[in-house]
């Protein structure tokens, strides 16, 4: 099988300072890889290289796009990269409000992603707004209210129905679940689970919490100083650690 995604040898630096060091690895289709680590790890810079927010100082990102095959978006053109961030990729960010646009209603922020790759119909758009909403359990009569009314928990939701809208294979999500109440936490994380097995996505899920990555990711990177020091399937890591700095990040988790 092709990998959907093969990140090869990802490196970015800043001076001195490692964001990111020959990082490789394949991400099938259906696949969720979770990457833990402690704030300065690395592990949003290599999502943001991923994602083409940041440009690489080596390495390539190949994507299989639906037509031409496997990719490396790192030389893409900038048309074509933001045509895949709106058709085939997505990106959830930590802050909702990073990737909404505040001052349109919730069905224009679901609705804009649809018009960006064509969709002309207002009928068509209004009513997958409308559907996309309900998907992600926000009250349909809210279409017209701006996010600006809405709980972090909503915005968050929000943000999710208007990244899935066009049906993306993969996703990017940088801490997810970062600032919300524990509760809306675990309703966010059940809402993700089922979407992502209903719509078979492929997602790369940055995240400290290691609750988070045992819920949603099939495998687990964990990064330090830049560097990935040890991978495996989620369980297979989180319940027999192997490297001295994921055995550390366990332990202090269950010491809480």
């Amino acid at each position: 099988m092709i990998p959907l995604l093969s990140v090869q040898h990802l490196t970015k630096t800043y001076g001195r300072h490692i964001g990111c060091s020959d990082v490789s690895f394949d991400l099938f289709p259906g696949e969720v890889m979770g990457i833990v680590g402690e704030s300065g790890s690395g592990k949003s810079t290599l999502l943001n290289c991923m994602a083409g927010h940041l440009p690489p100082d080596a390495g390539r990102v190949m994507f299989d796009t639906r037509t031409e095959g496997p990719r490396d978006t790192v030389t893409m053109s900038e048309p074509e990269r933001r045509m895949l961030g709106r058709t085939d990729w997505a990106f959830v960010h930590q802050h909702a409000r990073d990737g909404l646009r505040m001052g349109v209603s919730a069905g224009g922020n679901v609705g804009e992603r649809l018009m960006a790759v064509g969709a002309r119909h207002y009928g068509d758009i209004r009513a997958a707004a409308t559907d996309w909403l309900g998907r992600v359990e926000i009250d349909t009569g809210r279409i017209d209210d701006r996010p600006s009314t809405f709980s972090g928990g909503m915005q968050q939701r929000l943000q999710i129905a208007r990244n899935l809208v066009t049906g993306p294979r993969l996703v990017f999500m940088d801490e997810p679940t970062g600032g919300l109440d524990v509760s809306v936490q675990a309703r966010l994380l059940d809402l993700l689970r089922g979407l992502v097995r209903q719509m078979g996505l492929s997602a790369v899920i940055v995240t400290h919490d290691l609750a988070v990555v045992r819920l949603l990711a099939d495998r687990l990177m964990v990064m330090k100083d830049g560097r990935v020091v040890e991978t495996g399937l989620t369980d297979q890591v989180l319940d027999d650690p192997q490297h001295g700095y994921t055995q550390l990040l366990v332990s202090s988790v269950l010491q809480v």
